[in-house]
């Protein structure tokens, strides 16, 4: 497939979500390493309330690309509750190992032991918040009965209640998660909660989109032990519409960084083997990047 250089005006809107979060985080590194290996390729990025919104963003066609939480994708993929969507894969991001973080001198070290406990979700609507409501009822527990949810107008706002004692703990999820970091480097440090194996298989016998994955060890300040508990996968998402071209520019240029090793922290995990392995369904490949996996072998 041939492009022409200079085809793309104007610049790709990429939808991520609110401060403080991880899609921002990932959104601008994304950012500077497609332009590190394709420096004509212009992509600016939209602050948004995060997957639930960048999807009819994406659907009305206000946004080019967005990042889409894994709970959000199936639905949007399968229909669940809606019409299947026209929206393409472009890349997997990355997976989002979940789990709660709470003060290293709490009392707290089972998920259950948070019952009845104030805890931040993160920002109402988000996708993290999707995913934690999800884990606790594959374990038999209601975000809004059994405990006492407390959602934030800005997602950066979670780390410091749990400091300063606001409440008890903050879900969150990802390797090196903002939110995660910033209570790990606090003074009383961090203590992480995820499902036991008895709960883990619970929720994927629930919720079999769900994966098993792991958080290596230290990952954050004073977390010695790997980390089993589920999660997904999240996507770099395109309108429908998006001309193959533009596709196949973005695929190019993401297998470049790959390749060449020019991926900063938060782009290990996009990968073009992760992203075959991680689609949500069969056909949901943006064409242009799938006509680039086939120049390359990865797709025969």
């Amino acid at each position: 497939m041939n492009v022409p250089a200079g085809a793309q005006t104007p610049p790709l809107k990429l939808g991520t979500a609110t401060a403080g979060g991880g899609f921002p985080v990932y959104g601008a590194a994304f950012i500077s390493a497609l332009r590190g290996a394709d420096p004509t390729l212009e992509i600016d990025e939209v602050n948004t309330k995060g997957s639930t919104e960048n999807v009819p963003l994406l659907e009305q066609g206000k946004l080019d690309l967005a990042l889409v939480q894994g709970e959000v994708a199936q639905e949007v993929f399968t229909g669940a509750g809606r019409p299947p969507t026209a929206l393409k894969v472009v890349t997997a991001m990355y997976a989002s190992p979940g789990m709660f973080v709470v003060r290293a001198d709490s009392r707290y070290r089972r998920i259950a032991d948070l019952k009845g406990q104030p805890i931040a979700w993160g920002a109402r609507g988000s996708d993290l918040v999707i995913l934690g409501r999800t884990v606790v009822d594959g374990i038999g527990l209601d975000p809004e009965k059994d405990f006492e949810s407390v959602y934030l107008d800005r997602a950066g706002d979670g780390p410091a209640m749990v400091i300063d004692g606001q409440v008890a703990a903050l879900w969150g999820g990802g390797i090196r998660w903002p939110g995660f970091v910033a209570v790990s480097n606090s003074p009383a440090g961090a203590r992480f909660l995820v499902p036991d194996a008895g709960e883990i298989d619970r929720i994927l016998a629930k919720y079999g989109f769900l994966r098993r994955l792991t958080v290596p060890a230290g990952m954050y300040r004073g977390q010695a032990d790997p980390l089993p508990t589920v999660g997904s996968w999240s996507f770099v998402l395109a309108r429908p519409g998006l001309p193959d071209s533009v596709g196949h520019r973005v695929a190019t240029a993401l297998y470049k960084v790959e390749r060449l090793h020019l991926e900063s922290k938060q782009l290990s995990e996009t990968t073009a083997k992760n992203t075959l392995a991680a689609l949500p369904r069969p056909a949901t490949l943006q064409p242009g990047v799938e006509a680039y996996y086939r120049e390359i072998g990865l797709l025969s």
